[in-house]
């Protein structure tokens, strides 16, 4: 069903798109001027996009398109070398003029894929944007990767508009002068000529005040990732990985303290496998994610008492601790999420665990103190070891239990209920409790006095 929606969602979009650049088709079609692609790469470039850009290729080469445009805003590359330099061979090598685009303004192309823009056939920025960090020009057989002067600032470094034209790094093509938006992109191509066929993207109109224009002629067809890829590459960043990974683990712990499998249980799930996802594409430490994953299980330990105590505490070290170094610096990029999204991860789960996580646990599955007056003084039965804390069978349930640390008792043998805290019995042994105690209530053989108004049912 949920396949099915999707489906009907995309082909009402694409029919939306096709309506609407349908009078701007045909009129490109009448007067025989081929379409030009555009293809947005946003976001840290993985083998998502990479296979992305090569599909790209292939549809612009069917659906007979002048060029195809690379509209860029990528800070960073996560995928090895040699998938970067099959990417810059299939460009080199492409049967159409491949343009990049980086823009708008703000945009950063950084990383070893930046490499591209030695293969490309035209070339632009917006003003704001920078490129750089290249590493190390790979080696690939279609063509040279030469940055000429400019490459020894572009391997450890980043440059924008004004240095970019200073060190030539556009010198073998259309010269730029700053691209501020796609439509200045169309034009820097138009002319541009390859195997004796010069791209026609927009023409020069002469208003009747005289000033003069460019108007697109080209019909411009834009392309995004599918649904499916879209989801998968947006779980590939820094910051969506980090959250998913906190909500999801933080589900998990609730779920396993209810009974059966409940709906926590499935997005929790689902949360954390799209985490695991996304990790696996970024660089990251181990150790990190596995400081996280301990948290949880400290979190957990005071989560079955129902009050926040020594291990919570731990748990929010390790929290911050493997936040704070869960991913690996690239260059260009630190990796590390975003303040807003350390503070709401950290927050969120200090809020959860210290307030919610207690409050939920104690709502869902205490029974009401109203009503339980009669269980003190009653006789127990020792499960688990109270020391301090642990599990008695008072009549037919079974309790949390709170003893003194100073007089623990096994399991097997007897307890006396002293008080009841929230769901927590506080008992102590039949036999040794303490003197204050005992002498308020009487010693271990007396028979407590009935209530006045009858025992409670």
């Amino acid at each position: 069903m949920r396949r099915l929606a999707i489906a009907l969602l995309t082909a009402a979009a694409g029919l939306t798109l096709f309506g609407a650049g349908a009078g701007a088709q045909s009129d490109s079609d009448a007067a025989g001027i081929r379409p030009v692609d555009i293809l947005q790469v946003s976001g840290f470039v993985d083998d998502i996009l990479v296979a992305e850009i090569g599909d790209a290729i292939d549809r612009a080469e069917s659906g007979d398109a002048q060029a195809l445009v690379l509209q860029v805003n990528s800070r960073g590359t996560v995928v090895d070398d040699d998938v970067v330099a099959e990417l810059l061979d299939d460009i080199a090598t492409a049967p159409i003029p491949v343009a990049v685009w980086v823009g708008p303004s703000g945009s950063r192309f950084y990383g070893t894929a930046a490499q591209i823009l030695a293969v490309a056939d035209v070339t632009g920025m917006a003003p704001g944007a920078r490129v750089g960090y290249i590493g190390v020009p790979l080696k690939i057989a279609a063509a040279d990767i030469d940055f000429g002067v400019a490459e020894e600032t572009l391997r450890n470094g980043s440059v924008g508009l004004t240095e970019a034209r200073a060190l030539d790094i556009f010198r073998q093509r259309i010269d730029d002068e700053g691209i501020p938006t796609i439509t200045s992109m169309l034009q820097a191509m138009n002319g541009y000529e390859e195997n004796g066929t010069a791209l026609l993207t927009t023409e020069q109109v002469v208003a009747d005040d005289g000033n003069t224009r460019f108007d697109t002629v080209a019909t411009v067809r834009f392309s995004k990732l599918s649904l499916t890829d879209q989801l998968f590459h947006t779980v590939a960043s820094p910051p969506v990985a980090y959250l998913l990974l906190l909500i999801g683990l933080a589900l998990l712990v609730f779920e396993f303290f209810t009974a059966g499998v409940g709906v926590a249980g499935v997005v929790g799930a689902i949360c954390t496998v799209l985490a695991f996802s996304g990790l696996a594409v970024l660089p990251t430490r181990t150790w990190a994610i596995a400081a996280i994953m301990l948290a949880m299980i400290a979190f957990a330990i005071d989560v079955q008492v129902g009050i926040p105590r020594f291990w919570t505490g731990v748990g929010l070290v390790l929290t911050v601790v493997g936040t704070w170094f869960l991913f690996t610096p690239i260059p260009g990029s630190s990796m590390r999420p975003s303040w807003i999204a350390l503070i709401t991860g950290i927050g969120g789960i200090a809020l959860t665990f210290i307030v919610g996580m207690p409050n939920m646990v104690r709502t869902r599955f205490a029974t009401p103190t109203i009503g339980r007056e009669w269980m003190i003084g009653e006789i127990g039965t020792v499960v688990d070891s109270v020391d301090p804390d642990g599990v008695v069978e008072v009549g037919a349930g079974r309790w949390r239990a709170r003893t003194n640390r100073a007089t623990p008792v096994v399991a097997g043998e007897q307890v006396r209920v002293a008080a009841i805290d929230g769901i927590t019995l506080e008992v102590e042994p039949l036999e040794g409790a303490a003197k204050d105690y005992r002498e308020r209530r009487g010693t271990p053989d007396e028979v407590p006095p009935e209530p006045v108004d009858g025992p409670v049912d």
